[in-house]
């Protein structure tokens, strides 16, 4: 325990020590007044804001998608899938969750192709497309979270609500869901950082340099982790690489205030429902 502690403090030393003097305004806003980048009234060209905004709304668009198929597919495998079908799902889920992240990058692209000659010109490798990838990846997070925390659930407590005649689906939405909604929401945290430092699935799915803040889901964007593996490979010069530990410290602290954000929104929601 104490070797991996001081593994990170170390890891996290030789980071701030390449990276801390890049850290600013400069850095994040570039030579744009930052009321001005904030309030969208000029294009910031050579900062990080862009990317930011980016990690951001990836992060909540595949949120969005993962969230409610991943928390149902979890109440399903709990309390209705039996038999050949819950080995069948269990199997399918495991093999998703083994899945590399390279593999869920090159689905992605080849949604885009397929979307793209049959449907409409729109869809190309865009934020949709990444979201969907990055959802499909942490998709096996929130599905075995939800249902190992259903059934971990004390057989009385589970028992209780339908000896009083509530049914099935009362008995998961009013007494197992809110007990076991602490552990839901860890597997919840998990994928959210698994969105937020992603590298090879949007690399092929949209991300690119410098796009600027997206105007839609169907435009191409920037995201810090692809702008460190940018310039981590492409770095023309000490300074420029520099940068690029610059943004693995804004990554980090990015990761550090969603977290901190999530378990704030955990702290009240159980709360929330203990006093309700």
């Amino acid at each position: 325990m104490m070797t991996m502690v001081l593994g990170v403090f170390i890891l996290l030393g030789f980071l701030f020590f390449k990276g801390g003097k890049t850290l600013g305004l400069h850095l994040i806003f570039g030579s744009v007044s930052p009321v001005d980048a904030l309030l969208l009234r000029e294009q910031v060209l050579d900062g990080l804001f862009p990317a930011i905004v980016g990690t951001f709304l990836l992060v909540f668009c595949s949120m969005t998608f993962a969230i409610p198929i991943g928390v149902a597919a979890g109440i399903y495998m709990a309390e209705y899938a039996r038999g050949w079908s819950r080995r069948a799902m269990s199997l399918f889920f495991d093999i998703l969750a083994g899945i590399p992240s390279i593999v869920i990058g090159l689905a992605g692209l080849s949604l885009a192709i397929i979307l793209h000659h049959h449907f409409s010109e729109r869809f190309a490798p865009s934020l949709l497309i990444s979201a969907i990838a990055l959802a499909i990846l942490v998709l096996p997070y929130i599905i075995r979270t939800t249902q190992i925390a259903l059934e971990s659930i004390d057989p009385v407590l589970r028992r209780t609500a339908p000896s009083l005649g509530a049914s099935r689906l009362q008995n998961i939405l009013r007494v197992l869901l809110p007990v076991s909604l602490p552990d839901i929401l860890g597997g919840i945290f998990l994928a959210i950082g698994r969105c937020a430092e992603d590298t090879a699935v949007i690399m092929l799915t949209g991300a690119v340099v410098m796009a600027g803040i997206p105007r839609d889901m169907f435009s191409q964007y920037e995201a810090l982790p692809f702008f460190i593996y940018y310039i981590s490979s492409q770095y023309s010069s000490p300074e420029e690489l520099q940068t690029g530990f610059g943004a693995a410290i804004i990554l980090l602290f990015l990761c550090s205030f969603l977290l901190f954000a999530a378990l704030w929104i955990q702290k009240r929601l159980v709360a929330l429902l203990l006093y309700r």
